[in-house]
């Protein structure tokens, strides 16, 4: 069985039927992740969850070590992610309390987030011209139909700088653009785990108009979360169905992202190098 990662709200590992739950401490090159990663399974299906802001909402957008939060997952074996997020809607089909499944980003943040393993000495370039996995947003998208959870395929999600939310102008923006959701994490997680070959899908959770809507006013936090806790049971239950179905898959998208994308002449690759990204390139430099 495939070991499934799950990026998200720190109440998610709470899912009916995971067993053999612990909290595992895990070091990584790039200073410390988010918290503890909590280990578990699922119908025999390994899962690794991991509150992106940490347990008790301790770490800003801007703030996360995206990073050290991959590097932990690939550590730990896993080889597909799902990541569960609050999303603002650019679209009036999307409603708060439906879910999206984008398959596209766009990237608008600037505060020169580290959004690649690859620096000091080591360069590649990988594709990502599709940067969600298509086999793992079917089986989310199947999980939801078949639970009668209403849940949108298809969209471009912008990744926005935050912790603020928009302006109505950036927001007017972004939908004379055409774009679907907003959000702030989930670009820079999906970039990394394309380098770190494993497979990323993003489910998001509608919660707000953003600020553009005429009659639903302007986007709160006390907004999002209320929305957000309203709809987590909805989340466990795809998650739940979904689960076991990715770690039956025998073929990921995202498995050999790297096979011709390190540039680096293998000489000039630094053993200090080597030996911190060794789990993601160790089989391409041997």
């Amino acid at each position: 069985m495939a070991t499934v990662g799950i990026i998200g709200g720190s109440g998610l590992y709470e899912i009916e039927g995971i067993g053999n739950v612990k909290e595992v401490a895990v070091k990584t090159p790039f200073g410390a992740p988010s918290d503890k990663f909590i280990t578990g399974k699922l119908e025999n299906t390994p899962v690794v969850f991991l509150p992106r802001h940490g347990r008790g909402h301790r770490i800003s957008p801007s703030e996360i070590n995206y990073r050290a939060n991959i590097y932990g997952m690939k550590k730990l074996g896993v080889q597909a992610i799902i990541s569960v997020s609050a999303c603002g809607s650019l679209k009036e089909e999307y409603q708060p309390m439906d879910f999206v499944i984008p398959d596209q980003f766009l990237d608008r943040t600037r505060k020169g987030r580290i959004d690649t393993f690859f620096t000091d000495g080591i360069v590649a370039h990988v594709a990502f011209a599709d940067p969600i996995a298509k086999e793992i947003a079917d089986i989310i998208e199947q999980a939801a139909k078949k639970l009668n959870i209403k849940a949108h395929r298809g969209g471009t999600y912008v990744n926005m700088e935050g912790p603020q939310f928009s302006t109505k102008a950036e927001s007017n923006l972004y939908r004379s653009w055409g774009m679907d959701i907003i959000g702030m994490t989930n670009l820079t997680e999906a970039k990394l785990a394309r380098e770190a070959e494993i497979s990323y899908a993003t489910l998001a959770a509608v919660t707000d108009y953003d600020c553009w809507h005429s009659t639903h006013g302007s986007v709160t936090a006390e907004m999002v979360i209320n929305c957000l806790n309203k709809n987590v049971d909805n989340a466990k239950k795809i998650l739940k169905t979904a689960i076991p179905q990715v770690g039956k898959l025998k073929k990921f998208s995202a498995s050999q992202a790297l096979k011709f994308a390190i540039m680096t002449s293998r000489d000039k690759i630094s053993a200090k190098k080597k030996k911190e990204l060794d789990i993601i390139i160790g089989k391409y430099i041997k």
